[in-house]
């Protein structure tokens, strides 16, 4: 992971257009942390917080973790400014080390094309999940225009759903919810929401 990359945008990440894309991300996620007021979510590669902040409301406890130590300073700043008591940031790269965490929901947004062993990734978020638990990952989909040395041209649903059961996921949904002007390296891209129950 390209860290330096995220250290340096981290103070001016939260540009416009990315916050309007979290909301359009928030919005779809909601619906899937119905009924989770005890549950405990990590959102991996959380970088600033643009979305998991917007859902501490909706469950007992947030912790976000990020390889970037700035993101995740831009991150405890926000956490205190808005007040939110149940949210706490763990500086960690689970391609690297993952450290021993349990969790009822993992949330990935637009995390897994920075990351090269995708099987390995899931993997080790499957295993931070409690039993039944659930794992959400927001990306885009599969895309010919996006030619990147440093991200994946997003995903099929058919090929990230078999990963995903190979991994030991029960059973995954997958559907694309939105379509965006340049969002995914400058082309026009479609994101997908899957949601995996352990």
């Amino acid at each position: 992971m390209e860290n330096n990359i995220f250290e340096q945008m981290a103070k001016k990440y939260d540009t416009e257009e990315r916050i309007e894309l979290a909301k359009v991300i928030v919005k779809e996620v909601r619906p899937e942390l119905q009924d989770s007021k005890s549950k405990s979510l990590i959102d991996y590669g959380s970088g600033t917080g643009l979305i998991c902040l917007e859902l501490s409301d909706m469950v007992d406890s947030v912790l976000l973790v990020d390889s970037s130590k700035q993101m995740l300073d831009v991150a405890k700043e926000k956490i205190s400014r808005k007040g939110i008591t149940n949210s706490k940031v763990i500086h960690a790269d689970f391609t690297e080390e993952t450290p021993k965490l349990k969790a009822d929901i993992v949330l990935m947004s637009l995390v897994l094309l920075h990351i090269q062993d995708t099987k390995k990734i899931l993997q080790e978020l499957f295993n931070v999940l409690n039993t039944g638990g659930k794992l959400i990952i927001i990306d885009f989909d599969e895309n010919d225009k996006v030619s990147h040395p440093k991200v994946h041209n997003g995903f099929s649903h058919e090929s990230l759903k078999k990963i995903l059961s190979e991994v030991g996921f029960k059973s995954t949904k997958i559907k694309t919810f939105y379509h965006g002007n340049r969002i995914f390296v400058n082309q026009d891209a479609s994101m997908f929401i899957a949601s995996s129950i352990k």
